[in-house]
């Protein structure tokens, strides 16, 4: 069934939409992947001590994110490429349930600000860790990119005896050679002081999420409209 007009423009937002979201949740989903079964980190999980810690949780969210993301991406990609309905249906329902988490978890994230950056200064604890046992160059990128992102050096913040100095970025100025922020401290402080910007991120992509569920309906709409003038004009000749 062919649509048009506004019907049309939604499609190709869709399919945009889609692409975007697919590779965004590859991505989650390979690196939570990658931090289960990777050589030098699946021994956490085995540790029933450690099966509450920021690690754990945080890998098992991009796992479970990352594979709703690709079904969602399956059910609105075949939906809108196709026109067929009953999968845009199921994509705009699993729309409407993500983009009412985002705005939950927004809302949980910046009334609780502290809590979630001592929970992330944890999960930089757990990574560090596993660096310096393992000198796993993977988690050293990783690393690398908290240190320069945040501007600042591992556990102490003291270069000249930092076990993960290779990953900490260049010092800005005379003092910083001496001592640099410690990134626990810097990731509770940072957070803190940004809730409402990472509040407007979960906002702005819940806002998104409903932009694209609109398409969907609209799309739905042009599908169903096509389909009754297809049942009237075959009605009318037979």
């Amino acid at each position: 069934m062919a649509v048009d007009g506004c019907g049309l423009v939604c499609k190709y937002i869709l399919i945009l939409f889609n692409i975007i979201f697919a590779v965004v949740g590859l991505a989650f989903l390979g690196l939570g992947l990658w931090l289960r079964f990777g050589e030098n980190t699946r021994g956490i999980f085995g540790i029933d001590a450690l099966n509450s810690s920021a690690f754990v949780i945080g890998v098992t969210v991009l796992i479970i994110l990352g594979s709703i993301m690709l079904i969602v991406v399956a059910f609105g990609d075949y939906g809108a490429c196709n026109e067929k309905k009953c999968a845009l249906q199921v994509f705009a329902i699993l729309l409407f349930f993500l983009a009412v988490a985002e705005f939950v978890i927004g809302g949980l994230a910046y009334s609780n600000s502290n809590t979630v950056g001592l929970r992330l200064g944890e999960f930089y604890t757990t990574l560090y860790s596993l660096y310096v046992s393992s000198q796993d160059p993977a988690i050293g990128v990783t690393l690398a990119f908290i240190h320069n992102s945040l501007h600042c050096c591992g556990m102490t913040g003291v270069p000249l005896v930092e076990l993960v100095k290779q990953t900490c970025p260049k010092p800005n100025g005379v003092l910083e050679h001496l001592v640099m922020p410690n990134c626990p401290t810097t990731i509770v402080t940072v957070f803190d002081s940004r809730a409402p910007l990472v509040m407007g991120i979960f906002v702005g992509t819940g806002a998104l999420l409903i932009t694209a569920l609109v398409c969907a309906i609209v799309l739905l709409k042009q599908l169903k409209k096509v389909h009754q003038d297809i049942t009237t004009y075959y009605s009318s000749v037979y």
